[in-house]
């Protein structure tokens, strides 16, 4: 067993790795910047249950004891930690670096797409498990119904050789990974180029060693060539294609080589997600008969679509949609719920913000109804060394010019005041937690 300090514990991939190592038996320590600023943070508690040792982001907890490290690709190389552990020639592994080498350790199943791998990842391993299979997980998203008091629900270790991960291109290191199976659910602009992500997503399909499961409905994913495909589909004809599908406001049923499928998510999108899983598994050999009667159970991933409040007259939504093509798959589901909806957009980064810019824009325009409002904050800064060249009115100009609604809100608190305006209120955004709390602070102050 080895000894593995991380730096950025706190991180959503990083605690994952971090978690998966300990409950294999490895003795885990790590730090984090958010730890520092609030010790009481809930993920720190929680790691601290699973026999984690955390310390400042200092340098104080390194020394030659650890085997290596594991450092979060959001720490400088400027910082504490990352001198010290240079000093003391102590190896260092990327996340994403160390992530490739575990996958090499299982029979791996990469979930992969510019939009839906977390809630795809998270549930194709509950399936996996309901099913009776033992697998691994190693998510960025946080599972429901794997949470618990030592485990915030991006991980899972299992007795087989199964690993299920979240294969993110953003930093290009997906094109590292050698799985057995691989899903590419989409493709758009996010990190990268729509070009960019899609030499990558061939890359890795060339480093699959089975089968590629794939959309055969996404306009981009259809210019490109992939090795050994397996596709599923909504609209086009394939050999896993859905029919009969009805889309209820927080549910959809549809109909898949002759049997019923219930979901208990909203949207095709998710529909798309949960055909990517059941396409996997009955090419895996399991029966779909078997999968029907697990499928609604999948109560999906936290901050995706997380209903804080549904009553007679009001709704409160925190998601995780940070870009534009998810964006759009978000409000297209609440527009069957609901008018007069205040949507509450906070972009994340000021690099991505910059990259996505226009495709942000042109969502908004796009979906934004006549009754609908656009609240914009402030860009979410999580620290260290970046750029601020562009702020969140920079979006604001041309959502207006197109008679939209919208405005920007340098302070949440202000928003409390006018709660009598909408009738439902959809919070959104990447990797700033609080964002599920200003949700909450919305639903409680309705009620």
């Amino acid at each position: 067993m080895s000894k593995i300090f991380f730096s950025g514990v706190g991180g959503s991939g990083v605690s994952a790795i971090a978690g998966f190592m300990a409950d294999r038996g490895h003795a885990v320590a790590g730090s984090d910047r958010s730890f520092d600023k609030d010790p009481d943070h809930p993920l720190c508690t929680v790691l601290k249950a699973k026999g984690i040792t955390i310390f400042p982001q200092d340098g104080s907890g390194i020394d030659t004891s650890y085997d290596f490290t594991v450092f979060s690709t959001a720490v400088e190389d400027n910082q504490p930690e990352f001198i010290k552990v240079k000093e003391l020639g102590i190896p260092l592994k990327t996340r994403p670096g160390y992530l490739s080498e575990i996958v090499s350790d299982f029979r791996t199943v990469a979930v992969a797409g510019t939009s839906g791998k977390s809630t795809t990842a998270g549930m194709l391993a509950f399936l996996l498990k309901r099913l009776g299979l033992e697998p691994n997980y190693i998510g960025g998203g946080r599972v429901k119904q794997f949470r618990d008091s030592r485990n915030p629900g991006n991980a899972l270790t299992g007795k087989s050789e199964i690993l299920v991960i979240e294969a993110c291109e953003s930093d290009g290191t997906i094109v590292n990974y050698h799985p057995f199976y691989s899903i590419i659910s989409n493709l758009d602009l996010d990190h990268n180029t729509v070009g960019k992500t899609a030499e990558m997503f061939g890359t890795l399909s060339r480093n699959t060693a089975e089968k590629v499961i794939i959309n055969a409905d996404d306009q981009y994913l259809k210019q490109y060539h992939f090795e050994k495909t397996v596709p599923f589909s909504v609209d086009a004809v394939s050999e896993y294609q859905a029919v009969a599908v009805e889309y209820q406001p927080f549910s959809t049923t549809f109909r898949l080589r002759d049997l019923q499928f219930r979901l208990s998510l909203p949207g095709k999108y998710n529909l798309y997600n949960a055909l990517s899983c059941l396409t996997l598994l009955s090419e895996k050999g399991i029966e779909l008969e078997r999968i029907a009667g697990i499928l609604p159970e999948f109560a999906g991933i936290e901050r995706r679509f997380d209903i804080h409040l549904k009553n007679d007259k009001y709704l409160v939504i925190d998601d995780y949609a940070h870009n534009p093509h998810k964006i759009i798959s978000l409000m297209e589901s609440v527009k069957r719920i609901g008018e007069r909806v205040c949507y509450i957009f906070q972009p994340h980064g000021f690099g991505p913000t910059k990259l996505m810019k226009q495709g942000y824009m042109e969502a908004f325009k796009k979906q934004l109804r006549e009754g609908d409002h656009l609240i914009l904050l402030p860009i979410y800064y999580a620290g260290g060394t970046v750029r601020s060249d562009i702020a969140s009115e920079d979006l604001l100009q041309q959502i207006r010019a197109a008679g939209k609604s919208a405005e920007v809100m340098h302070e949440r608190e202000k928003l409390f005041s006018r709660l009598d305006m909408w009738n439902s209120y959809v919070v959104f955004g990447a990797r700033d937690e609080t964002l599920a709390d200003f949700a909450e602070e919305i639903a409680q102050r309705l009620k």
